[in-house]
């Protein structure tokens, strides 16, 4: 049985970082795709980070630069690691797998994001 468990979310200061994790179990990297998406106020979900099953990686235009999604395998734990965070920054963040060929997807619960002053 597949499970995602998002945490690191917390309030933070215009201008800090934050580096949210996501414990997977049940999940074998190499078999899936993996994201984090994130939901503001009042709008849509939105992909924030992708890394495929063969590690290629796709960013967000509003984050690119500034975040980087990584992977440790031996642990089947999937990171986020946000900077220059901005009160645009402000959502629940998802962890989500996809499996790379039966498409079947997973999420976590989320994890609160909140940044301001």
């Amino acid at each position: 049985q597949v499970q995602l468990v998002e945490s690191g979310g917390g309030l933070v200061q215009p201008g800090g970082s934050l580096r949210l994790s996501c414990a997977m179990s049940g999940v074998i990297p190499s078999m899936y795709h993996m994201g984090w998406y994130r939901q503001p106020p009042g709008k849509p979900r939105e992909m924030v980070a992708v890394i495929t099953s063969g590690g290629s990686i796709t960013y967000e235009e509003a984050v690119k630069g500034r975040s980087t999604i990584s992977r440790n395998s031996a642990t089947t734990t999937m990171y986020l690691e946000l900077n220059a965070l901005t009160p645009e920054d402000t959502a629940i963040y998802y962890c989500k797998a996809r499996h790379a060929d039966w498409g079947t997807e997973y999420w976590g619960q989320g994890t609160q994001v909140a940044v301001s002053s």
